[in-house]
């Protein structure tokens, strides 16, 4: 489930920006989480419609809010950690300065590319 949900946030990100989405597979080198979600947005606005537009889609698909979210004051990189998959929604700058995908090279990537989008079978409240 918690892979479909990333996807599901991956999928979410796509539709607000054209910035290149990237899913690791972090759960055999991190003991904290599965999932990373790696996107940006070219500037503040953007970013936070990114932001918000995960929150929705995820909720949709059935997950409770995250558990922690950090950085929605700067909006240069903003987290949402949903327990078993981590959002990052950088800057394009901070983004490039981080660079978390060079820092976790090892970690599997996971296609994206299916446009499919689970849907949880139970009502949302």
């Amino acid at each position: 489930m918690s892979l479909d949900l990333a996807k599901v946030a991956a999928l979410a990100a796509m539709e607000k920006t054209d910035e290149p989405i990237t899913v690791l597979d972090v759960q055999n080198i991190l003991a904290i989480t599965d999932y990373f979600v790696i996107s940006s947005g070219k500037n503040s606005r953007q970013v936070k419609a990114i932001v918000d537009e995960v929150n929705k889609k995820v909720k949709l698909a059935g997950s409770s809010p995250p558990r922690q979210v950090e950085g929605l004051g700067e909006l240069e990189w903003v987290l949402l950690d949903y327990g078993t998959f981590v959002v990052h929604v950088f800057s394009t700058e901070a983004r490039s300065l981080y660079s978390l995908e060079r820092l976790w090279e090892d970690a599997e990537r996971v296609d994206v590319a299916s446009k499919e989008v689970p849907v949880a079978t139970s009502a949302v409240r």
